[in-house]
């Protein structure tokens, strides 16, 4: 079983780190995938391909039908854009599961989808500050987790990994050089020789949390993060934003209503993060924490109470 790397020459932000982990030791020129070359380095292949990064769907798929070798794990390299422009390093799960079947997904993927939330999210966001730390990038660099959102469709556990969020940050040589060769992927794989960051497998009886943030504001996402997700041993599965839980009134009064009378595709969002971030973690125990007063804010625009317990086979919110 290998773990792919997906970079892209279109964009800085990927190229730059994906350039950066090709300079250190070990690599060997891999089989082209349908003209897209390839590289390994242990059990680790970096693709190198020239269109968008969320044009490319099934790569684990068709990397196995080409190789034979099973995708473990896939990591995406890509650039990161924000309204506020401020310099940041993120990694985040994808998918669009509050998409309806008839909404076409404006950044990739497939309506009501979501990927396996790579196992290590929780771990490489740990690690990713104490190495942006190390190399002085904070607190110029932000270093967050961001809510699950777009494609590529892929069915191996992903994460992207984002450096963000202008042009001149996209092209940063240290922050690549933090995101690849002297830190996240390169110690985060084990391939200078370490422990593997994030390693689910070697953990027995372990608890994997499922965080849902819901339509928070920037900074109280930002410290919320850190509350749940900064200490050792916290598993991080999807992170589903308000606009990824939408509700819509179903036209009676509601005014006592319960789950069932709300309508909208949130119940659908949640239970596709719920299966995909179980079937990431065999063995683990999965929670869902909700914020109530933000989840009752997005029901009271549809005029809904939110019921004070809603249960969804094994997890509770």
């Amino acid at each position: 079983m290998v773990t792919l790397i997906v970079s892209t020459t279109a964009d800085a932000a990927s190229i730059g780190p994906a350039s950066a982990l090709l300079a250190m030791p070990g690599w060997l020129p891999g089989p082209s995938l349908q003209e897209i070359p390839s590289f390994k380095n242990g059990e680790v292949r970096l693709l190198k391909q020239d269109t968008s990064i969320i044009s490319e769907d099934h790569l684990d798929k068709r990397w196995e039908v080409l190789t034979g070798e099973v995708v473990e794990e896939t990591i995406f390299l890509s650039r990161h854009t924000a309204v506020s422009n401020r310099p940041s390093l993120t990694v985040h799960p994808i998918g669009v599961p509050h998409l309806r079947d008839d909404e076409i997904p404006p950044q990739g993927g497939k309506p009501g989808w979501a990927a396996p939330p790579s196992p290590r999210i929780g771990a490489w966001l740990r690690l990713l500050k104490t190495i942006a730390n190390s190399h002085n990038l904070i607190p110029e660099f932000e270093v967050t987790l961001e809510a699950t959102h777009h494609g590529p469709v892929i069915n191996s556990p992903t994460m992207f990994v984002e450096i963000g969020s202008t042009e001149e940050h996209w092209k940063r040589q240290d922050a690549a050089q933090v995101v690849a060769s002297v830190g996240l992927i390169w110690e985060g794989l084990g391939l200078g020789g370490g422990v593997k960051a994030g390693d689910w497998k070697r953990v027995a009886e372990m608890m994997v949390i499922t965080k849902f943030f819901l339509a928070l504001e920037a900074d109280i996402m930002h410290l919320g993060i850190w509350i749940l997700f900064g200490h050792d041993g916290v598993w991080v599965g999807h992170l589903l934003s308000g606009y990824a839980l939408p509700m819509e009134d179903p036209g009676k009064s509601n005014a006592q209503g319960d789950a069932k009378d709300i309508g909208g595709t949130w119940k659908h969002a949640i239970n596709v993060a719920y299966e995909v971030t179980k079937s990431a973690f065999p063995s683990g125990e999965v929670l869902a924490h909700l914020d109530q007063n933000e989840f009752q804010k997005l029901a009271e625009k549809g005029h809904h109470r939110v019921p004070e317990r809603a249960e969804h086979k094994d997890w509770q919110a």
